[in-house]
């Protein structure tokens, strides 16, 4: 009775009153680790159950089941927002904090970056730091015109707000045909941006859909190109340019013989592999690349978490 005594006493100390272990110890005439293991004590038993009264509570179980189910290294996932067009900033607010804290965990030599909204406010919302030994590599080909989600544009603003080094795959996302797309990445140069662009430390990317909604099918693909024939194909979206089906796999057709972008397989040797995007159109597309085990950190929305796990979204 007396150790539970002293364990209740500690316990309410502590989560009602606010006191330090410190102060409790004082109070209670104990030592700072038998405050610590009475604490700990109290949670085994069930003396004291901690529960937390937040939506945000929900998404970090959905965080823990994802990482678990999907052997996931991270998971950061945002209350899905009830304006559909504001899916990218958030997304892109949650990435930014996210990559600013693993650039100053790690410490990493190299970032391979896309393109595409959530990117762009990924970017948007980083603070700026001084990091000027890392080295920013575009990971694909970029639009032939100038917009502020182009590969070129956003690996730029990447280096700026980093003061780093910015190295671009100059070349544009599709070759006009499987056979210029050989010549081109043939050549000395290309050759080696594409090697360096799968060196890289840590990427992050966005992944396309096929409907309407995607900035890829509105602005990327070459002219006269079906998006229908890439959905008869098995495409749910894309991720590096490469249409892939809803398990994460290519699908045979041209334009995946045409897109200047590393192979998914030499894409796999990158150790931390983070691809952020939301959006109920992104739900199979997302699902594919996780299952295929393409991301070793997902950022993502709520709705798409719920999606992953059960293969639904309650309306």
């Amino acid at each position: 009775m007396p150790h539970q005594q002293s364990m209740v006493r500690a316990s309410w100390l502590y989560h009602v009153e606010g006191l330090t272990q410190a102060q409790i110890a004082e109070r209670m005439l104990l030592t700072r680790r038998r405050v610590n293991e009475l604490l700990a004590a109290a949670l085994d038993q069930g003396v004291v159950r901690i529960s937390f009264n937040s939506p945000l509570t929900e998404n970090v179980e959905l965080e823990a089941e994802l990482r678990q189910r999907f052997a996931l290294t991270d998971v950061v996932i945002v209350p899905t927002p009830s304006d559909k067009g504001q899916t990218a900033t958030v997304i892109g607010r949650a990435a930014a904090m996210y990559l600013e804290r693993l650039i100053q965990a790690s410490e990493p030599n190299s970032l391979g970056v896309g393109w595409g909204a959530t990117l762009r406010e990924t970017v948007h919302h980083m603070a700026p730091a001084n990091v000027p030994g890392v080295k920013v590599r575009s990971m694909m080909g970029g639009l032939t015109r100038g917009s502020e989600i182009n590969t070129f544009e956003i690996v730029q603003r990447f280096a700026k707000v980093m003061s780093a080094e910015c190295h671009y795959l100059a070349a544009p996302i599709y070759a006009d045909s499987p056979q210029s797309r050989d010549t081109i990445v043939a050549q000395p140069v290309f050759d080696s941006l594409l090697q360096e662009a799968t060196s890289v430390d840590i990427s992050i990317l966005s992944v396309g859909d096929v409907t309407s909604e995607s900035l890829q099918v509105r602005y990327g693909l070459p002219p006269d190109t079906d998006i229908g024939d890439i959905r008869a194909a098995g495409a749910v979206g894309d991720l590096l340019g490469r249409y892939l089906d809803k398990s994460g796999v290519e699908i045979d057709h041209p334009l995946n013989r045409q897109v200047i972008s590393p192979s998914i397989e030499e894409y796999r040797k990158i150790p931390t592999r983070i691809i952020a995007s939301g959006g109920h159109h992104k739900h199979e597309i997302l699902k594919g690349c996780i299952v295929a085990g393409l991301a070793t950190t997902l950022i993502t929305d709520a709705d798409n978490a719920v999606y992953l796990l059960d293969g639904h979204v309650s309306e």
